[in-house]
């Protein structure tokens, strides 16, 4: 999937993977992508609630081959 930025929150507990998220989708534009690479397990129900509470959209979730969580959200 094509994206405009990332972030590299691997080795990251909670909270920080969703502030580095937080803080990137701050400095994009409408409609970008942000594509968030994550090992805490917590991740994946963090990223739920964030997109339900903040209006981004989970575009898409799961797993690269190394075993991270990657995660994909468009800027509302």
């Amino acid at each position: 999937m094509d994206f405009d930025k990332e972030v590299d929150a691997r080795g990251l507990n909670c909270p920080l993977p969703i502030l580095r998220a937080k803080k990137a989708l701050n400095e994009m534009k409408t409609g970008e992508v942000l594509r968030v690479l994550a090992t805490d397990p917590g991740s994946v129900k963090d990223f739920q609630a964030f997109a339900r509470q903040t209006g981004n959209e989970l575009v898409r979730q799961g797993e690269t081959t190394d075993k991270a969580f990657e995660f994909f959200l468009k800027r509302k």
